[in-house]
């Protein structure tokens, strides 16, 4: 577990504009990762593959490299970081 401990020179609240600002923060990733999975099933879609078994059979280099692939391989990718940061996100709370 981390802590963190803010301070400022003003004399206004300071959790409100946190909250706020995790908030946002925390509906950017949401509308982020919609929009991910919305290029995974185009992929998937497009290729009659699951991402599941694009990326195993990616990763077993049972696949040729194609810019096509690259691209749904970067999606997959992107998609695991902007979950990790909204779990993340969802795992702050604050000390009273």
């Amino acid at each position: 577990m981390s802590t963190l401990t803010l301070t400022s020179n003003q004399a206004r609240p300071l959790r409100p504009l946190v909250e706020a600002a995790l908030g946002n923060q925390l509906r950017l990733l949401q509308a982020g990762i919609a929009r991910t999975e919305a290029r995974l099933r185009v992929f998937e879609a497009e290729y009659g593959l699951s991402t599941e078994e694009f990326v195993r059979r990616y990763e077993a280099d049972e696949i040729l490299e194609t810019l096509a692939y690259a691209e749904w391989i970067g999606e997959y990718r992107l998609l695991a970081r902007l979950r990790e940061k909204a779990e993340t996100l969802r795992g702050i709370h604050f000390a009273d």
